[in-house]
């Protein structure tokens, strides 16, 4: 029925522009729950976050409720929070740990970790000849149709046929083996906890953001002029600033001319990469100290690659955003089509001085944590974003700036030189999301 009444959607994006409809129309996003965030790879967690037979974890994926659990063995399930007895769900808090099995709090259904029934109270005197009972795999906790890990990063989808998560993050992989080999034991551990944000907008705006290289310098530039001020100050009194202020400032020390010299990368399923790492490596104690345990670690020739590679921003559509030089990554979880969830997570890299950890951890804090005047600026502008498109303005929304100047690579679309402020990434995420939604279950 909710087919029938939705237009054809090729008509609703076009090469450099789309139609208003697809960002506030309710029946749309209906159908971008089944067609793209139930059927391919969803980001559930980070194997680290369940270390212990029993713990879990709860995520969303499109408008399921999940749970990421590690099993007895050593495995890291992803299941249905549901009981399949009267649908209760098995877990009402954010994560914890199941003990030896799951219990429903209901009606006592208890479940192994990897979701398969192991008692049913009365099954002899109140179930005897009828359909339920352990041969029933209905009587089982439903799992997600396809698990798979790369790096320690968990993902799942709820559909059985598709690309496997190698196939489908192609070359945006780069985003963990970036975070993963700038640890000198070549994994990291996340942090326990993360910031989570609700954002009134609907959740392609926000991933459209995340790889505008125009608008930090236009939404930011006040921000940044603040802390370059201040840090200014401190350098003319003291002959030095704290890094910190220059994790503030840079977004007005970096113009547009600036963004401009760095380049999107762009790939079928949607993903893109921003080149261009904005970081600074110093020649500070710290920096000096991280470089020494990577150098006794990989050696020196791979320790510059590691620290050499130019990336800035990953986006893996259609629900991550990684920094992996910040080691940190924003999982976003569509809640209606005007709210989205976005969990900020924060990782350590394994062996790497407690220094480097609280530098990171100073830019997750002042950069994207919701208390942030940059994360407050964003999200006003998501806000208003989705106000005007949900208003009778305008029928179109344009990614025009740039347009028809992307070059056509093998795999992949990059934008041209001195051209990093184009709109090829949006262009890009929504020609695979009209390629997804075309598609039948």
């Amino acid at each position: 029925m909710l087919q029938e009444h939705v237009p054809d959607l090729g008509k609703f994006v076009e090469p450099d522009r789309v139609r208003r409809e697809v960002y506030v129309d309710p029946r749309i996003f209906e159908l971008e729950m089944q067609r793209i965030h139930e059927r391919y790879w969803i980001y559930c967690g980070h194997e680290s976050q369940v270390p212990k037979p029993g713990d879990y974890y709860t995520v969303q994926i499109g408008r399921q409720p999940m749970l990421m659990v590690r099993g007895r063995d050593g495995k890291v399930h992803v299941l249905y929070n549901r009981c399949p007895h009267r649908g209760n769900m098995m877990c009402g808090d954010r994560h914890g740990n199941a003990g030896e099995f799951f219990r429903c709090s209901y009606h006592a259904w208890t479940f192994q970790h990897d979701g398969a029934l192991r008692s049913i109270p009365m099954m002899e005197s109140g179930y005897a000849g009828t359909r339920y009972g352990k041969h029933n795999p209905d009587c089982s906790m439903k799992k997600a149709a396809r698990v798979e890990s790369y790096r320690g990063f968990v993902f799942a989808s709820l559909a059985a046929e598709g690309p496997t998560l190698l196939e489908f993050l192609g070359e945006s992989r780069i985003a963990f083996d970036d975070m993963c080999d700038r640890a000198p034991g070549g994994e990291v551990e996340i942090v326990p906890n993360c910031f989570r944000v609700v954002q009134h907008s609907n959740w392609k705006i926000f991933l459209e953001n995340q790889l505008d290289a125009l608008h930090p310098s236009v939404v930011h530039q006040s921000t940044g002029r603040a802390a370059m001020e201040v840090e200014n100050l401190i350098r003319k009194q003291t002959g030095q600033a704290p890094l910190s202020y220059h994790m503030l400032s840079a977004f007005a020390a970096v113009t547009i001319e600036k963004w401009d010299g760095f380049q999107t990368l762009n790939y079928p399923y949607g993903h893109c990469i921003l080149t261009g790492y904005m970081g600074l490596r110093p020649k500070d104690p710290d920096t000096l100290a991280y470089e020494k345990v990577m150098q006794k670690a990989y050696g020196k020739q791979r320790m510059e690659e590691i620290l050499g590679v130019n990336i800035h921003h990953v986006l893996i559509y259609p629900g991550l955003s990684v920094q992996s030089a910040l080691q940190q990554l924003r999982a976003v979880r569509p809640l209606g089509v005007d709210r989205t969830l976005t969990e900020i997570w924060h990782f350590r890299l394994k062996g790497a001085p407690e220094a480097i950890y609280r530098r990171s951890l100073a830019y997750y804090n002042l950069v994207n944590s919701p208390a942030t005047l940059i994360n407050a600026d964003d999200l006003e502008n998501f806000w208003k974003c989705h106000q005007g498109l949900s208003s009778d303005g305008g029928d179109w929304v344009s990614f025009g700036r740039h347009f028809g100047r992307d070059l056509e690579k093998p795999g992949r679309v990059e934008t041209g030189p001195n051209m990093g402020t184009s709109e090829a990434p949006m262009r890009n995420q929504m020609k695979a999301w009209a390629r997804y939604m075309r598609a039948r279950a």
